[in-house]
């Protein structure tokens, strides 16, 4: 395996933090940049930390002189789907303004390899399940639309400058690392899973269900849940495959299940022993019913299998991260 120079844009972040850790483990050397808006700076070890912003073409000149930067991967949008429907403009803004400034930047140097972490929100509401890549791309709300943006400003960039890319649709990221050193902690908090966990560790009175109303066998909505580490593991081999001459594509990344909120909250109430109350809320804007993946392509191509492939593996590592870890980073 040849050493690699990896620049990790939002490496402070949740899913940033584990695979700047998967990296390090594999050898390589590491540069993470991170305006810690999001992020937590103690996330985040055993490598160059630089805090400041993905957009800040002079701070990105000084990391791409300085160091022989191979590959950037990109974890630093903004992604609350509700937020952007309610503030479109600052999602437009980081989501696609600043990310096409790190592009230029990465340009100008000739770094010519990025991963991309997309959404399954490009897809919008599909209309047949599971979800192919060819599928189209129709996003129902801004930050569906600011991450599509990027990937079509990528094939642009590919034709016109020969920066290859990977653009990786996630579905519902979930669960931490099992050794229990780094994991999620936002604020607030608007992913399912841990806010479940929060209910378990006495932190929330109950868990709110957005529409129990869905076109879905219990009345809410069905996702995909993949754990972090596996999305960190394919992160590297989509580079590995740029490496070896591979051409610029998209994956999606999920394990192929749908799982409903209500489900979700059953397997949370077993793992933890905790009786979790749920409440029924409106339905949030720009929610689809349905969100599953097919992995077909990466487990083709890319040999990628989930080491957790089921959502009772995923909420036991992230209710170890959360039982140790009450209060985030600020334990």
């Amino acid at each position: 395996m040849i050493m690699q120079t990896y620049l990790i844009v939002g490496g402070a972040g949740y899913i940033g933090s584990h695979v700047v850790r998967a990296l390090l483990a594999s050898g390589h050397e590491v540069l993470v940049l991170d305006n810690l808006e999001k992020g937590h700076r103690q996330a985040v070890h055993g490598c160059e930390f630089f805090q400041g912003d993905l957009g800040d073409r002079d701070l990105l000149g000084r990391i791409f002189s300085r160091h022989g930067v191979d590959c950037v991967m990109h974890f630093a949008a903004y992604a609350l789907v509700g937020e952007s429907v309610e503030q479109p403009l600052d999602y437009y803004d980081n989501n696609t303004g600043r990310t096409t400034r790190l592009l230029q930047a990465m340009v100008d140097h000739g770094v010519g390899r990025f991963i991309f972490s997309s959404t399954a929100a490009t897809y919008g509401e599909p209309g047949r399940i599971p979800i192919m890549e060819d599928y189209p791309t129709l996003p129902t709300n801004p930050y569906g639309r600011s991450k599509l943006f990027i990937e079509q400003i990528l094939r642009d960039a590919d034709a016109a400058h020969g920066l290859r890319y990977t653009a990786l649709r996630y579905f519902n990221a979930a669960g931490a690392d099992p050794s229990g050193e780094i994991g999620e902690d936002h604020d607030p908090e608007s992913h399912l899973i841990p806010i479940v966990l929060q209910v378990a560790l006495g932190q929330r009175e109950h868990v709110a269900i957005f529409g129990t109303d869905w076109d879905t066998p219990d009345g809410t909505c069905v996702r995909d849940y993949v754990h972090v580490n596996d999305l960190a593991q394919a992160h590297i081999l989509a580079d590995q495959r740029l490496q070896g001459g591979g051409t610029s594509t998209v994956y999606n990344l999920g394990c192929e299940n749908g799982y409903s909120v209500k489900e979700i909250i059953d397997i949370s109430r077993k793992v933890t022993g905790h009786p979790i109350p749920a409440v029924a809320a409106p339905r949030r804007p720009g929610d689809p019913a349905r969100l599953i993946a097919s992995s077909r392509k990466i487990r083709a191509e890319l040999g990628w299998r989930p080491q957790f492939g089921d959502p009772t593996s995923i909420i036991r590592t992230a209710w170890n991260w959360h039982r140790d870890h009450p209060h985030g980073y600020g334990n």
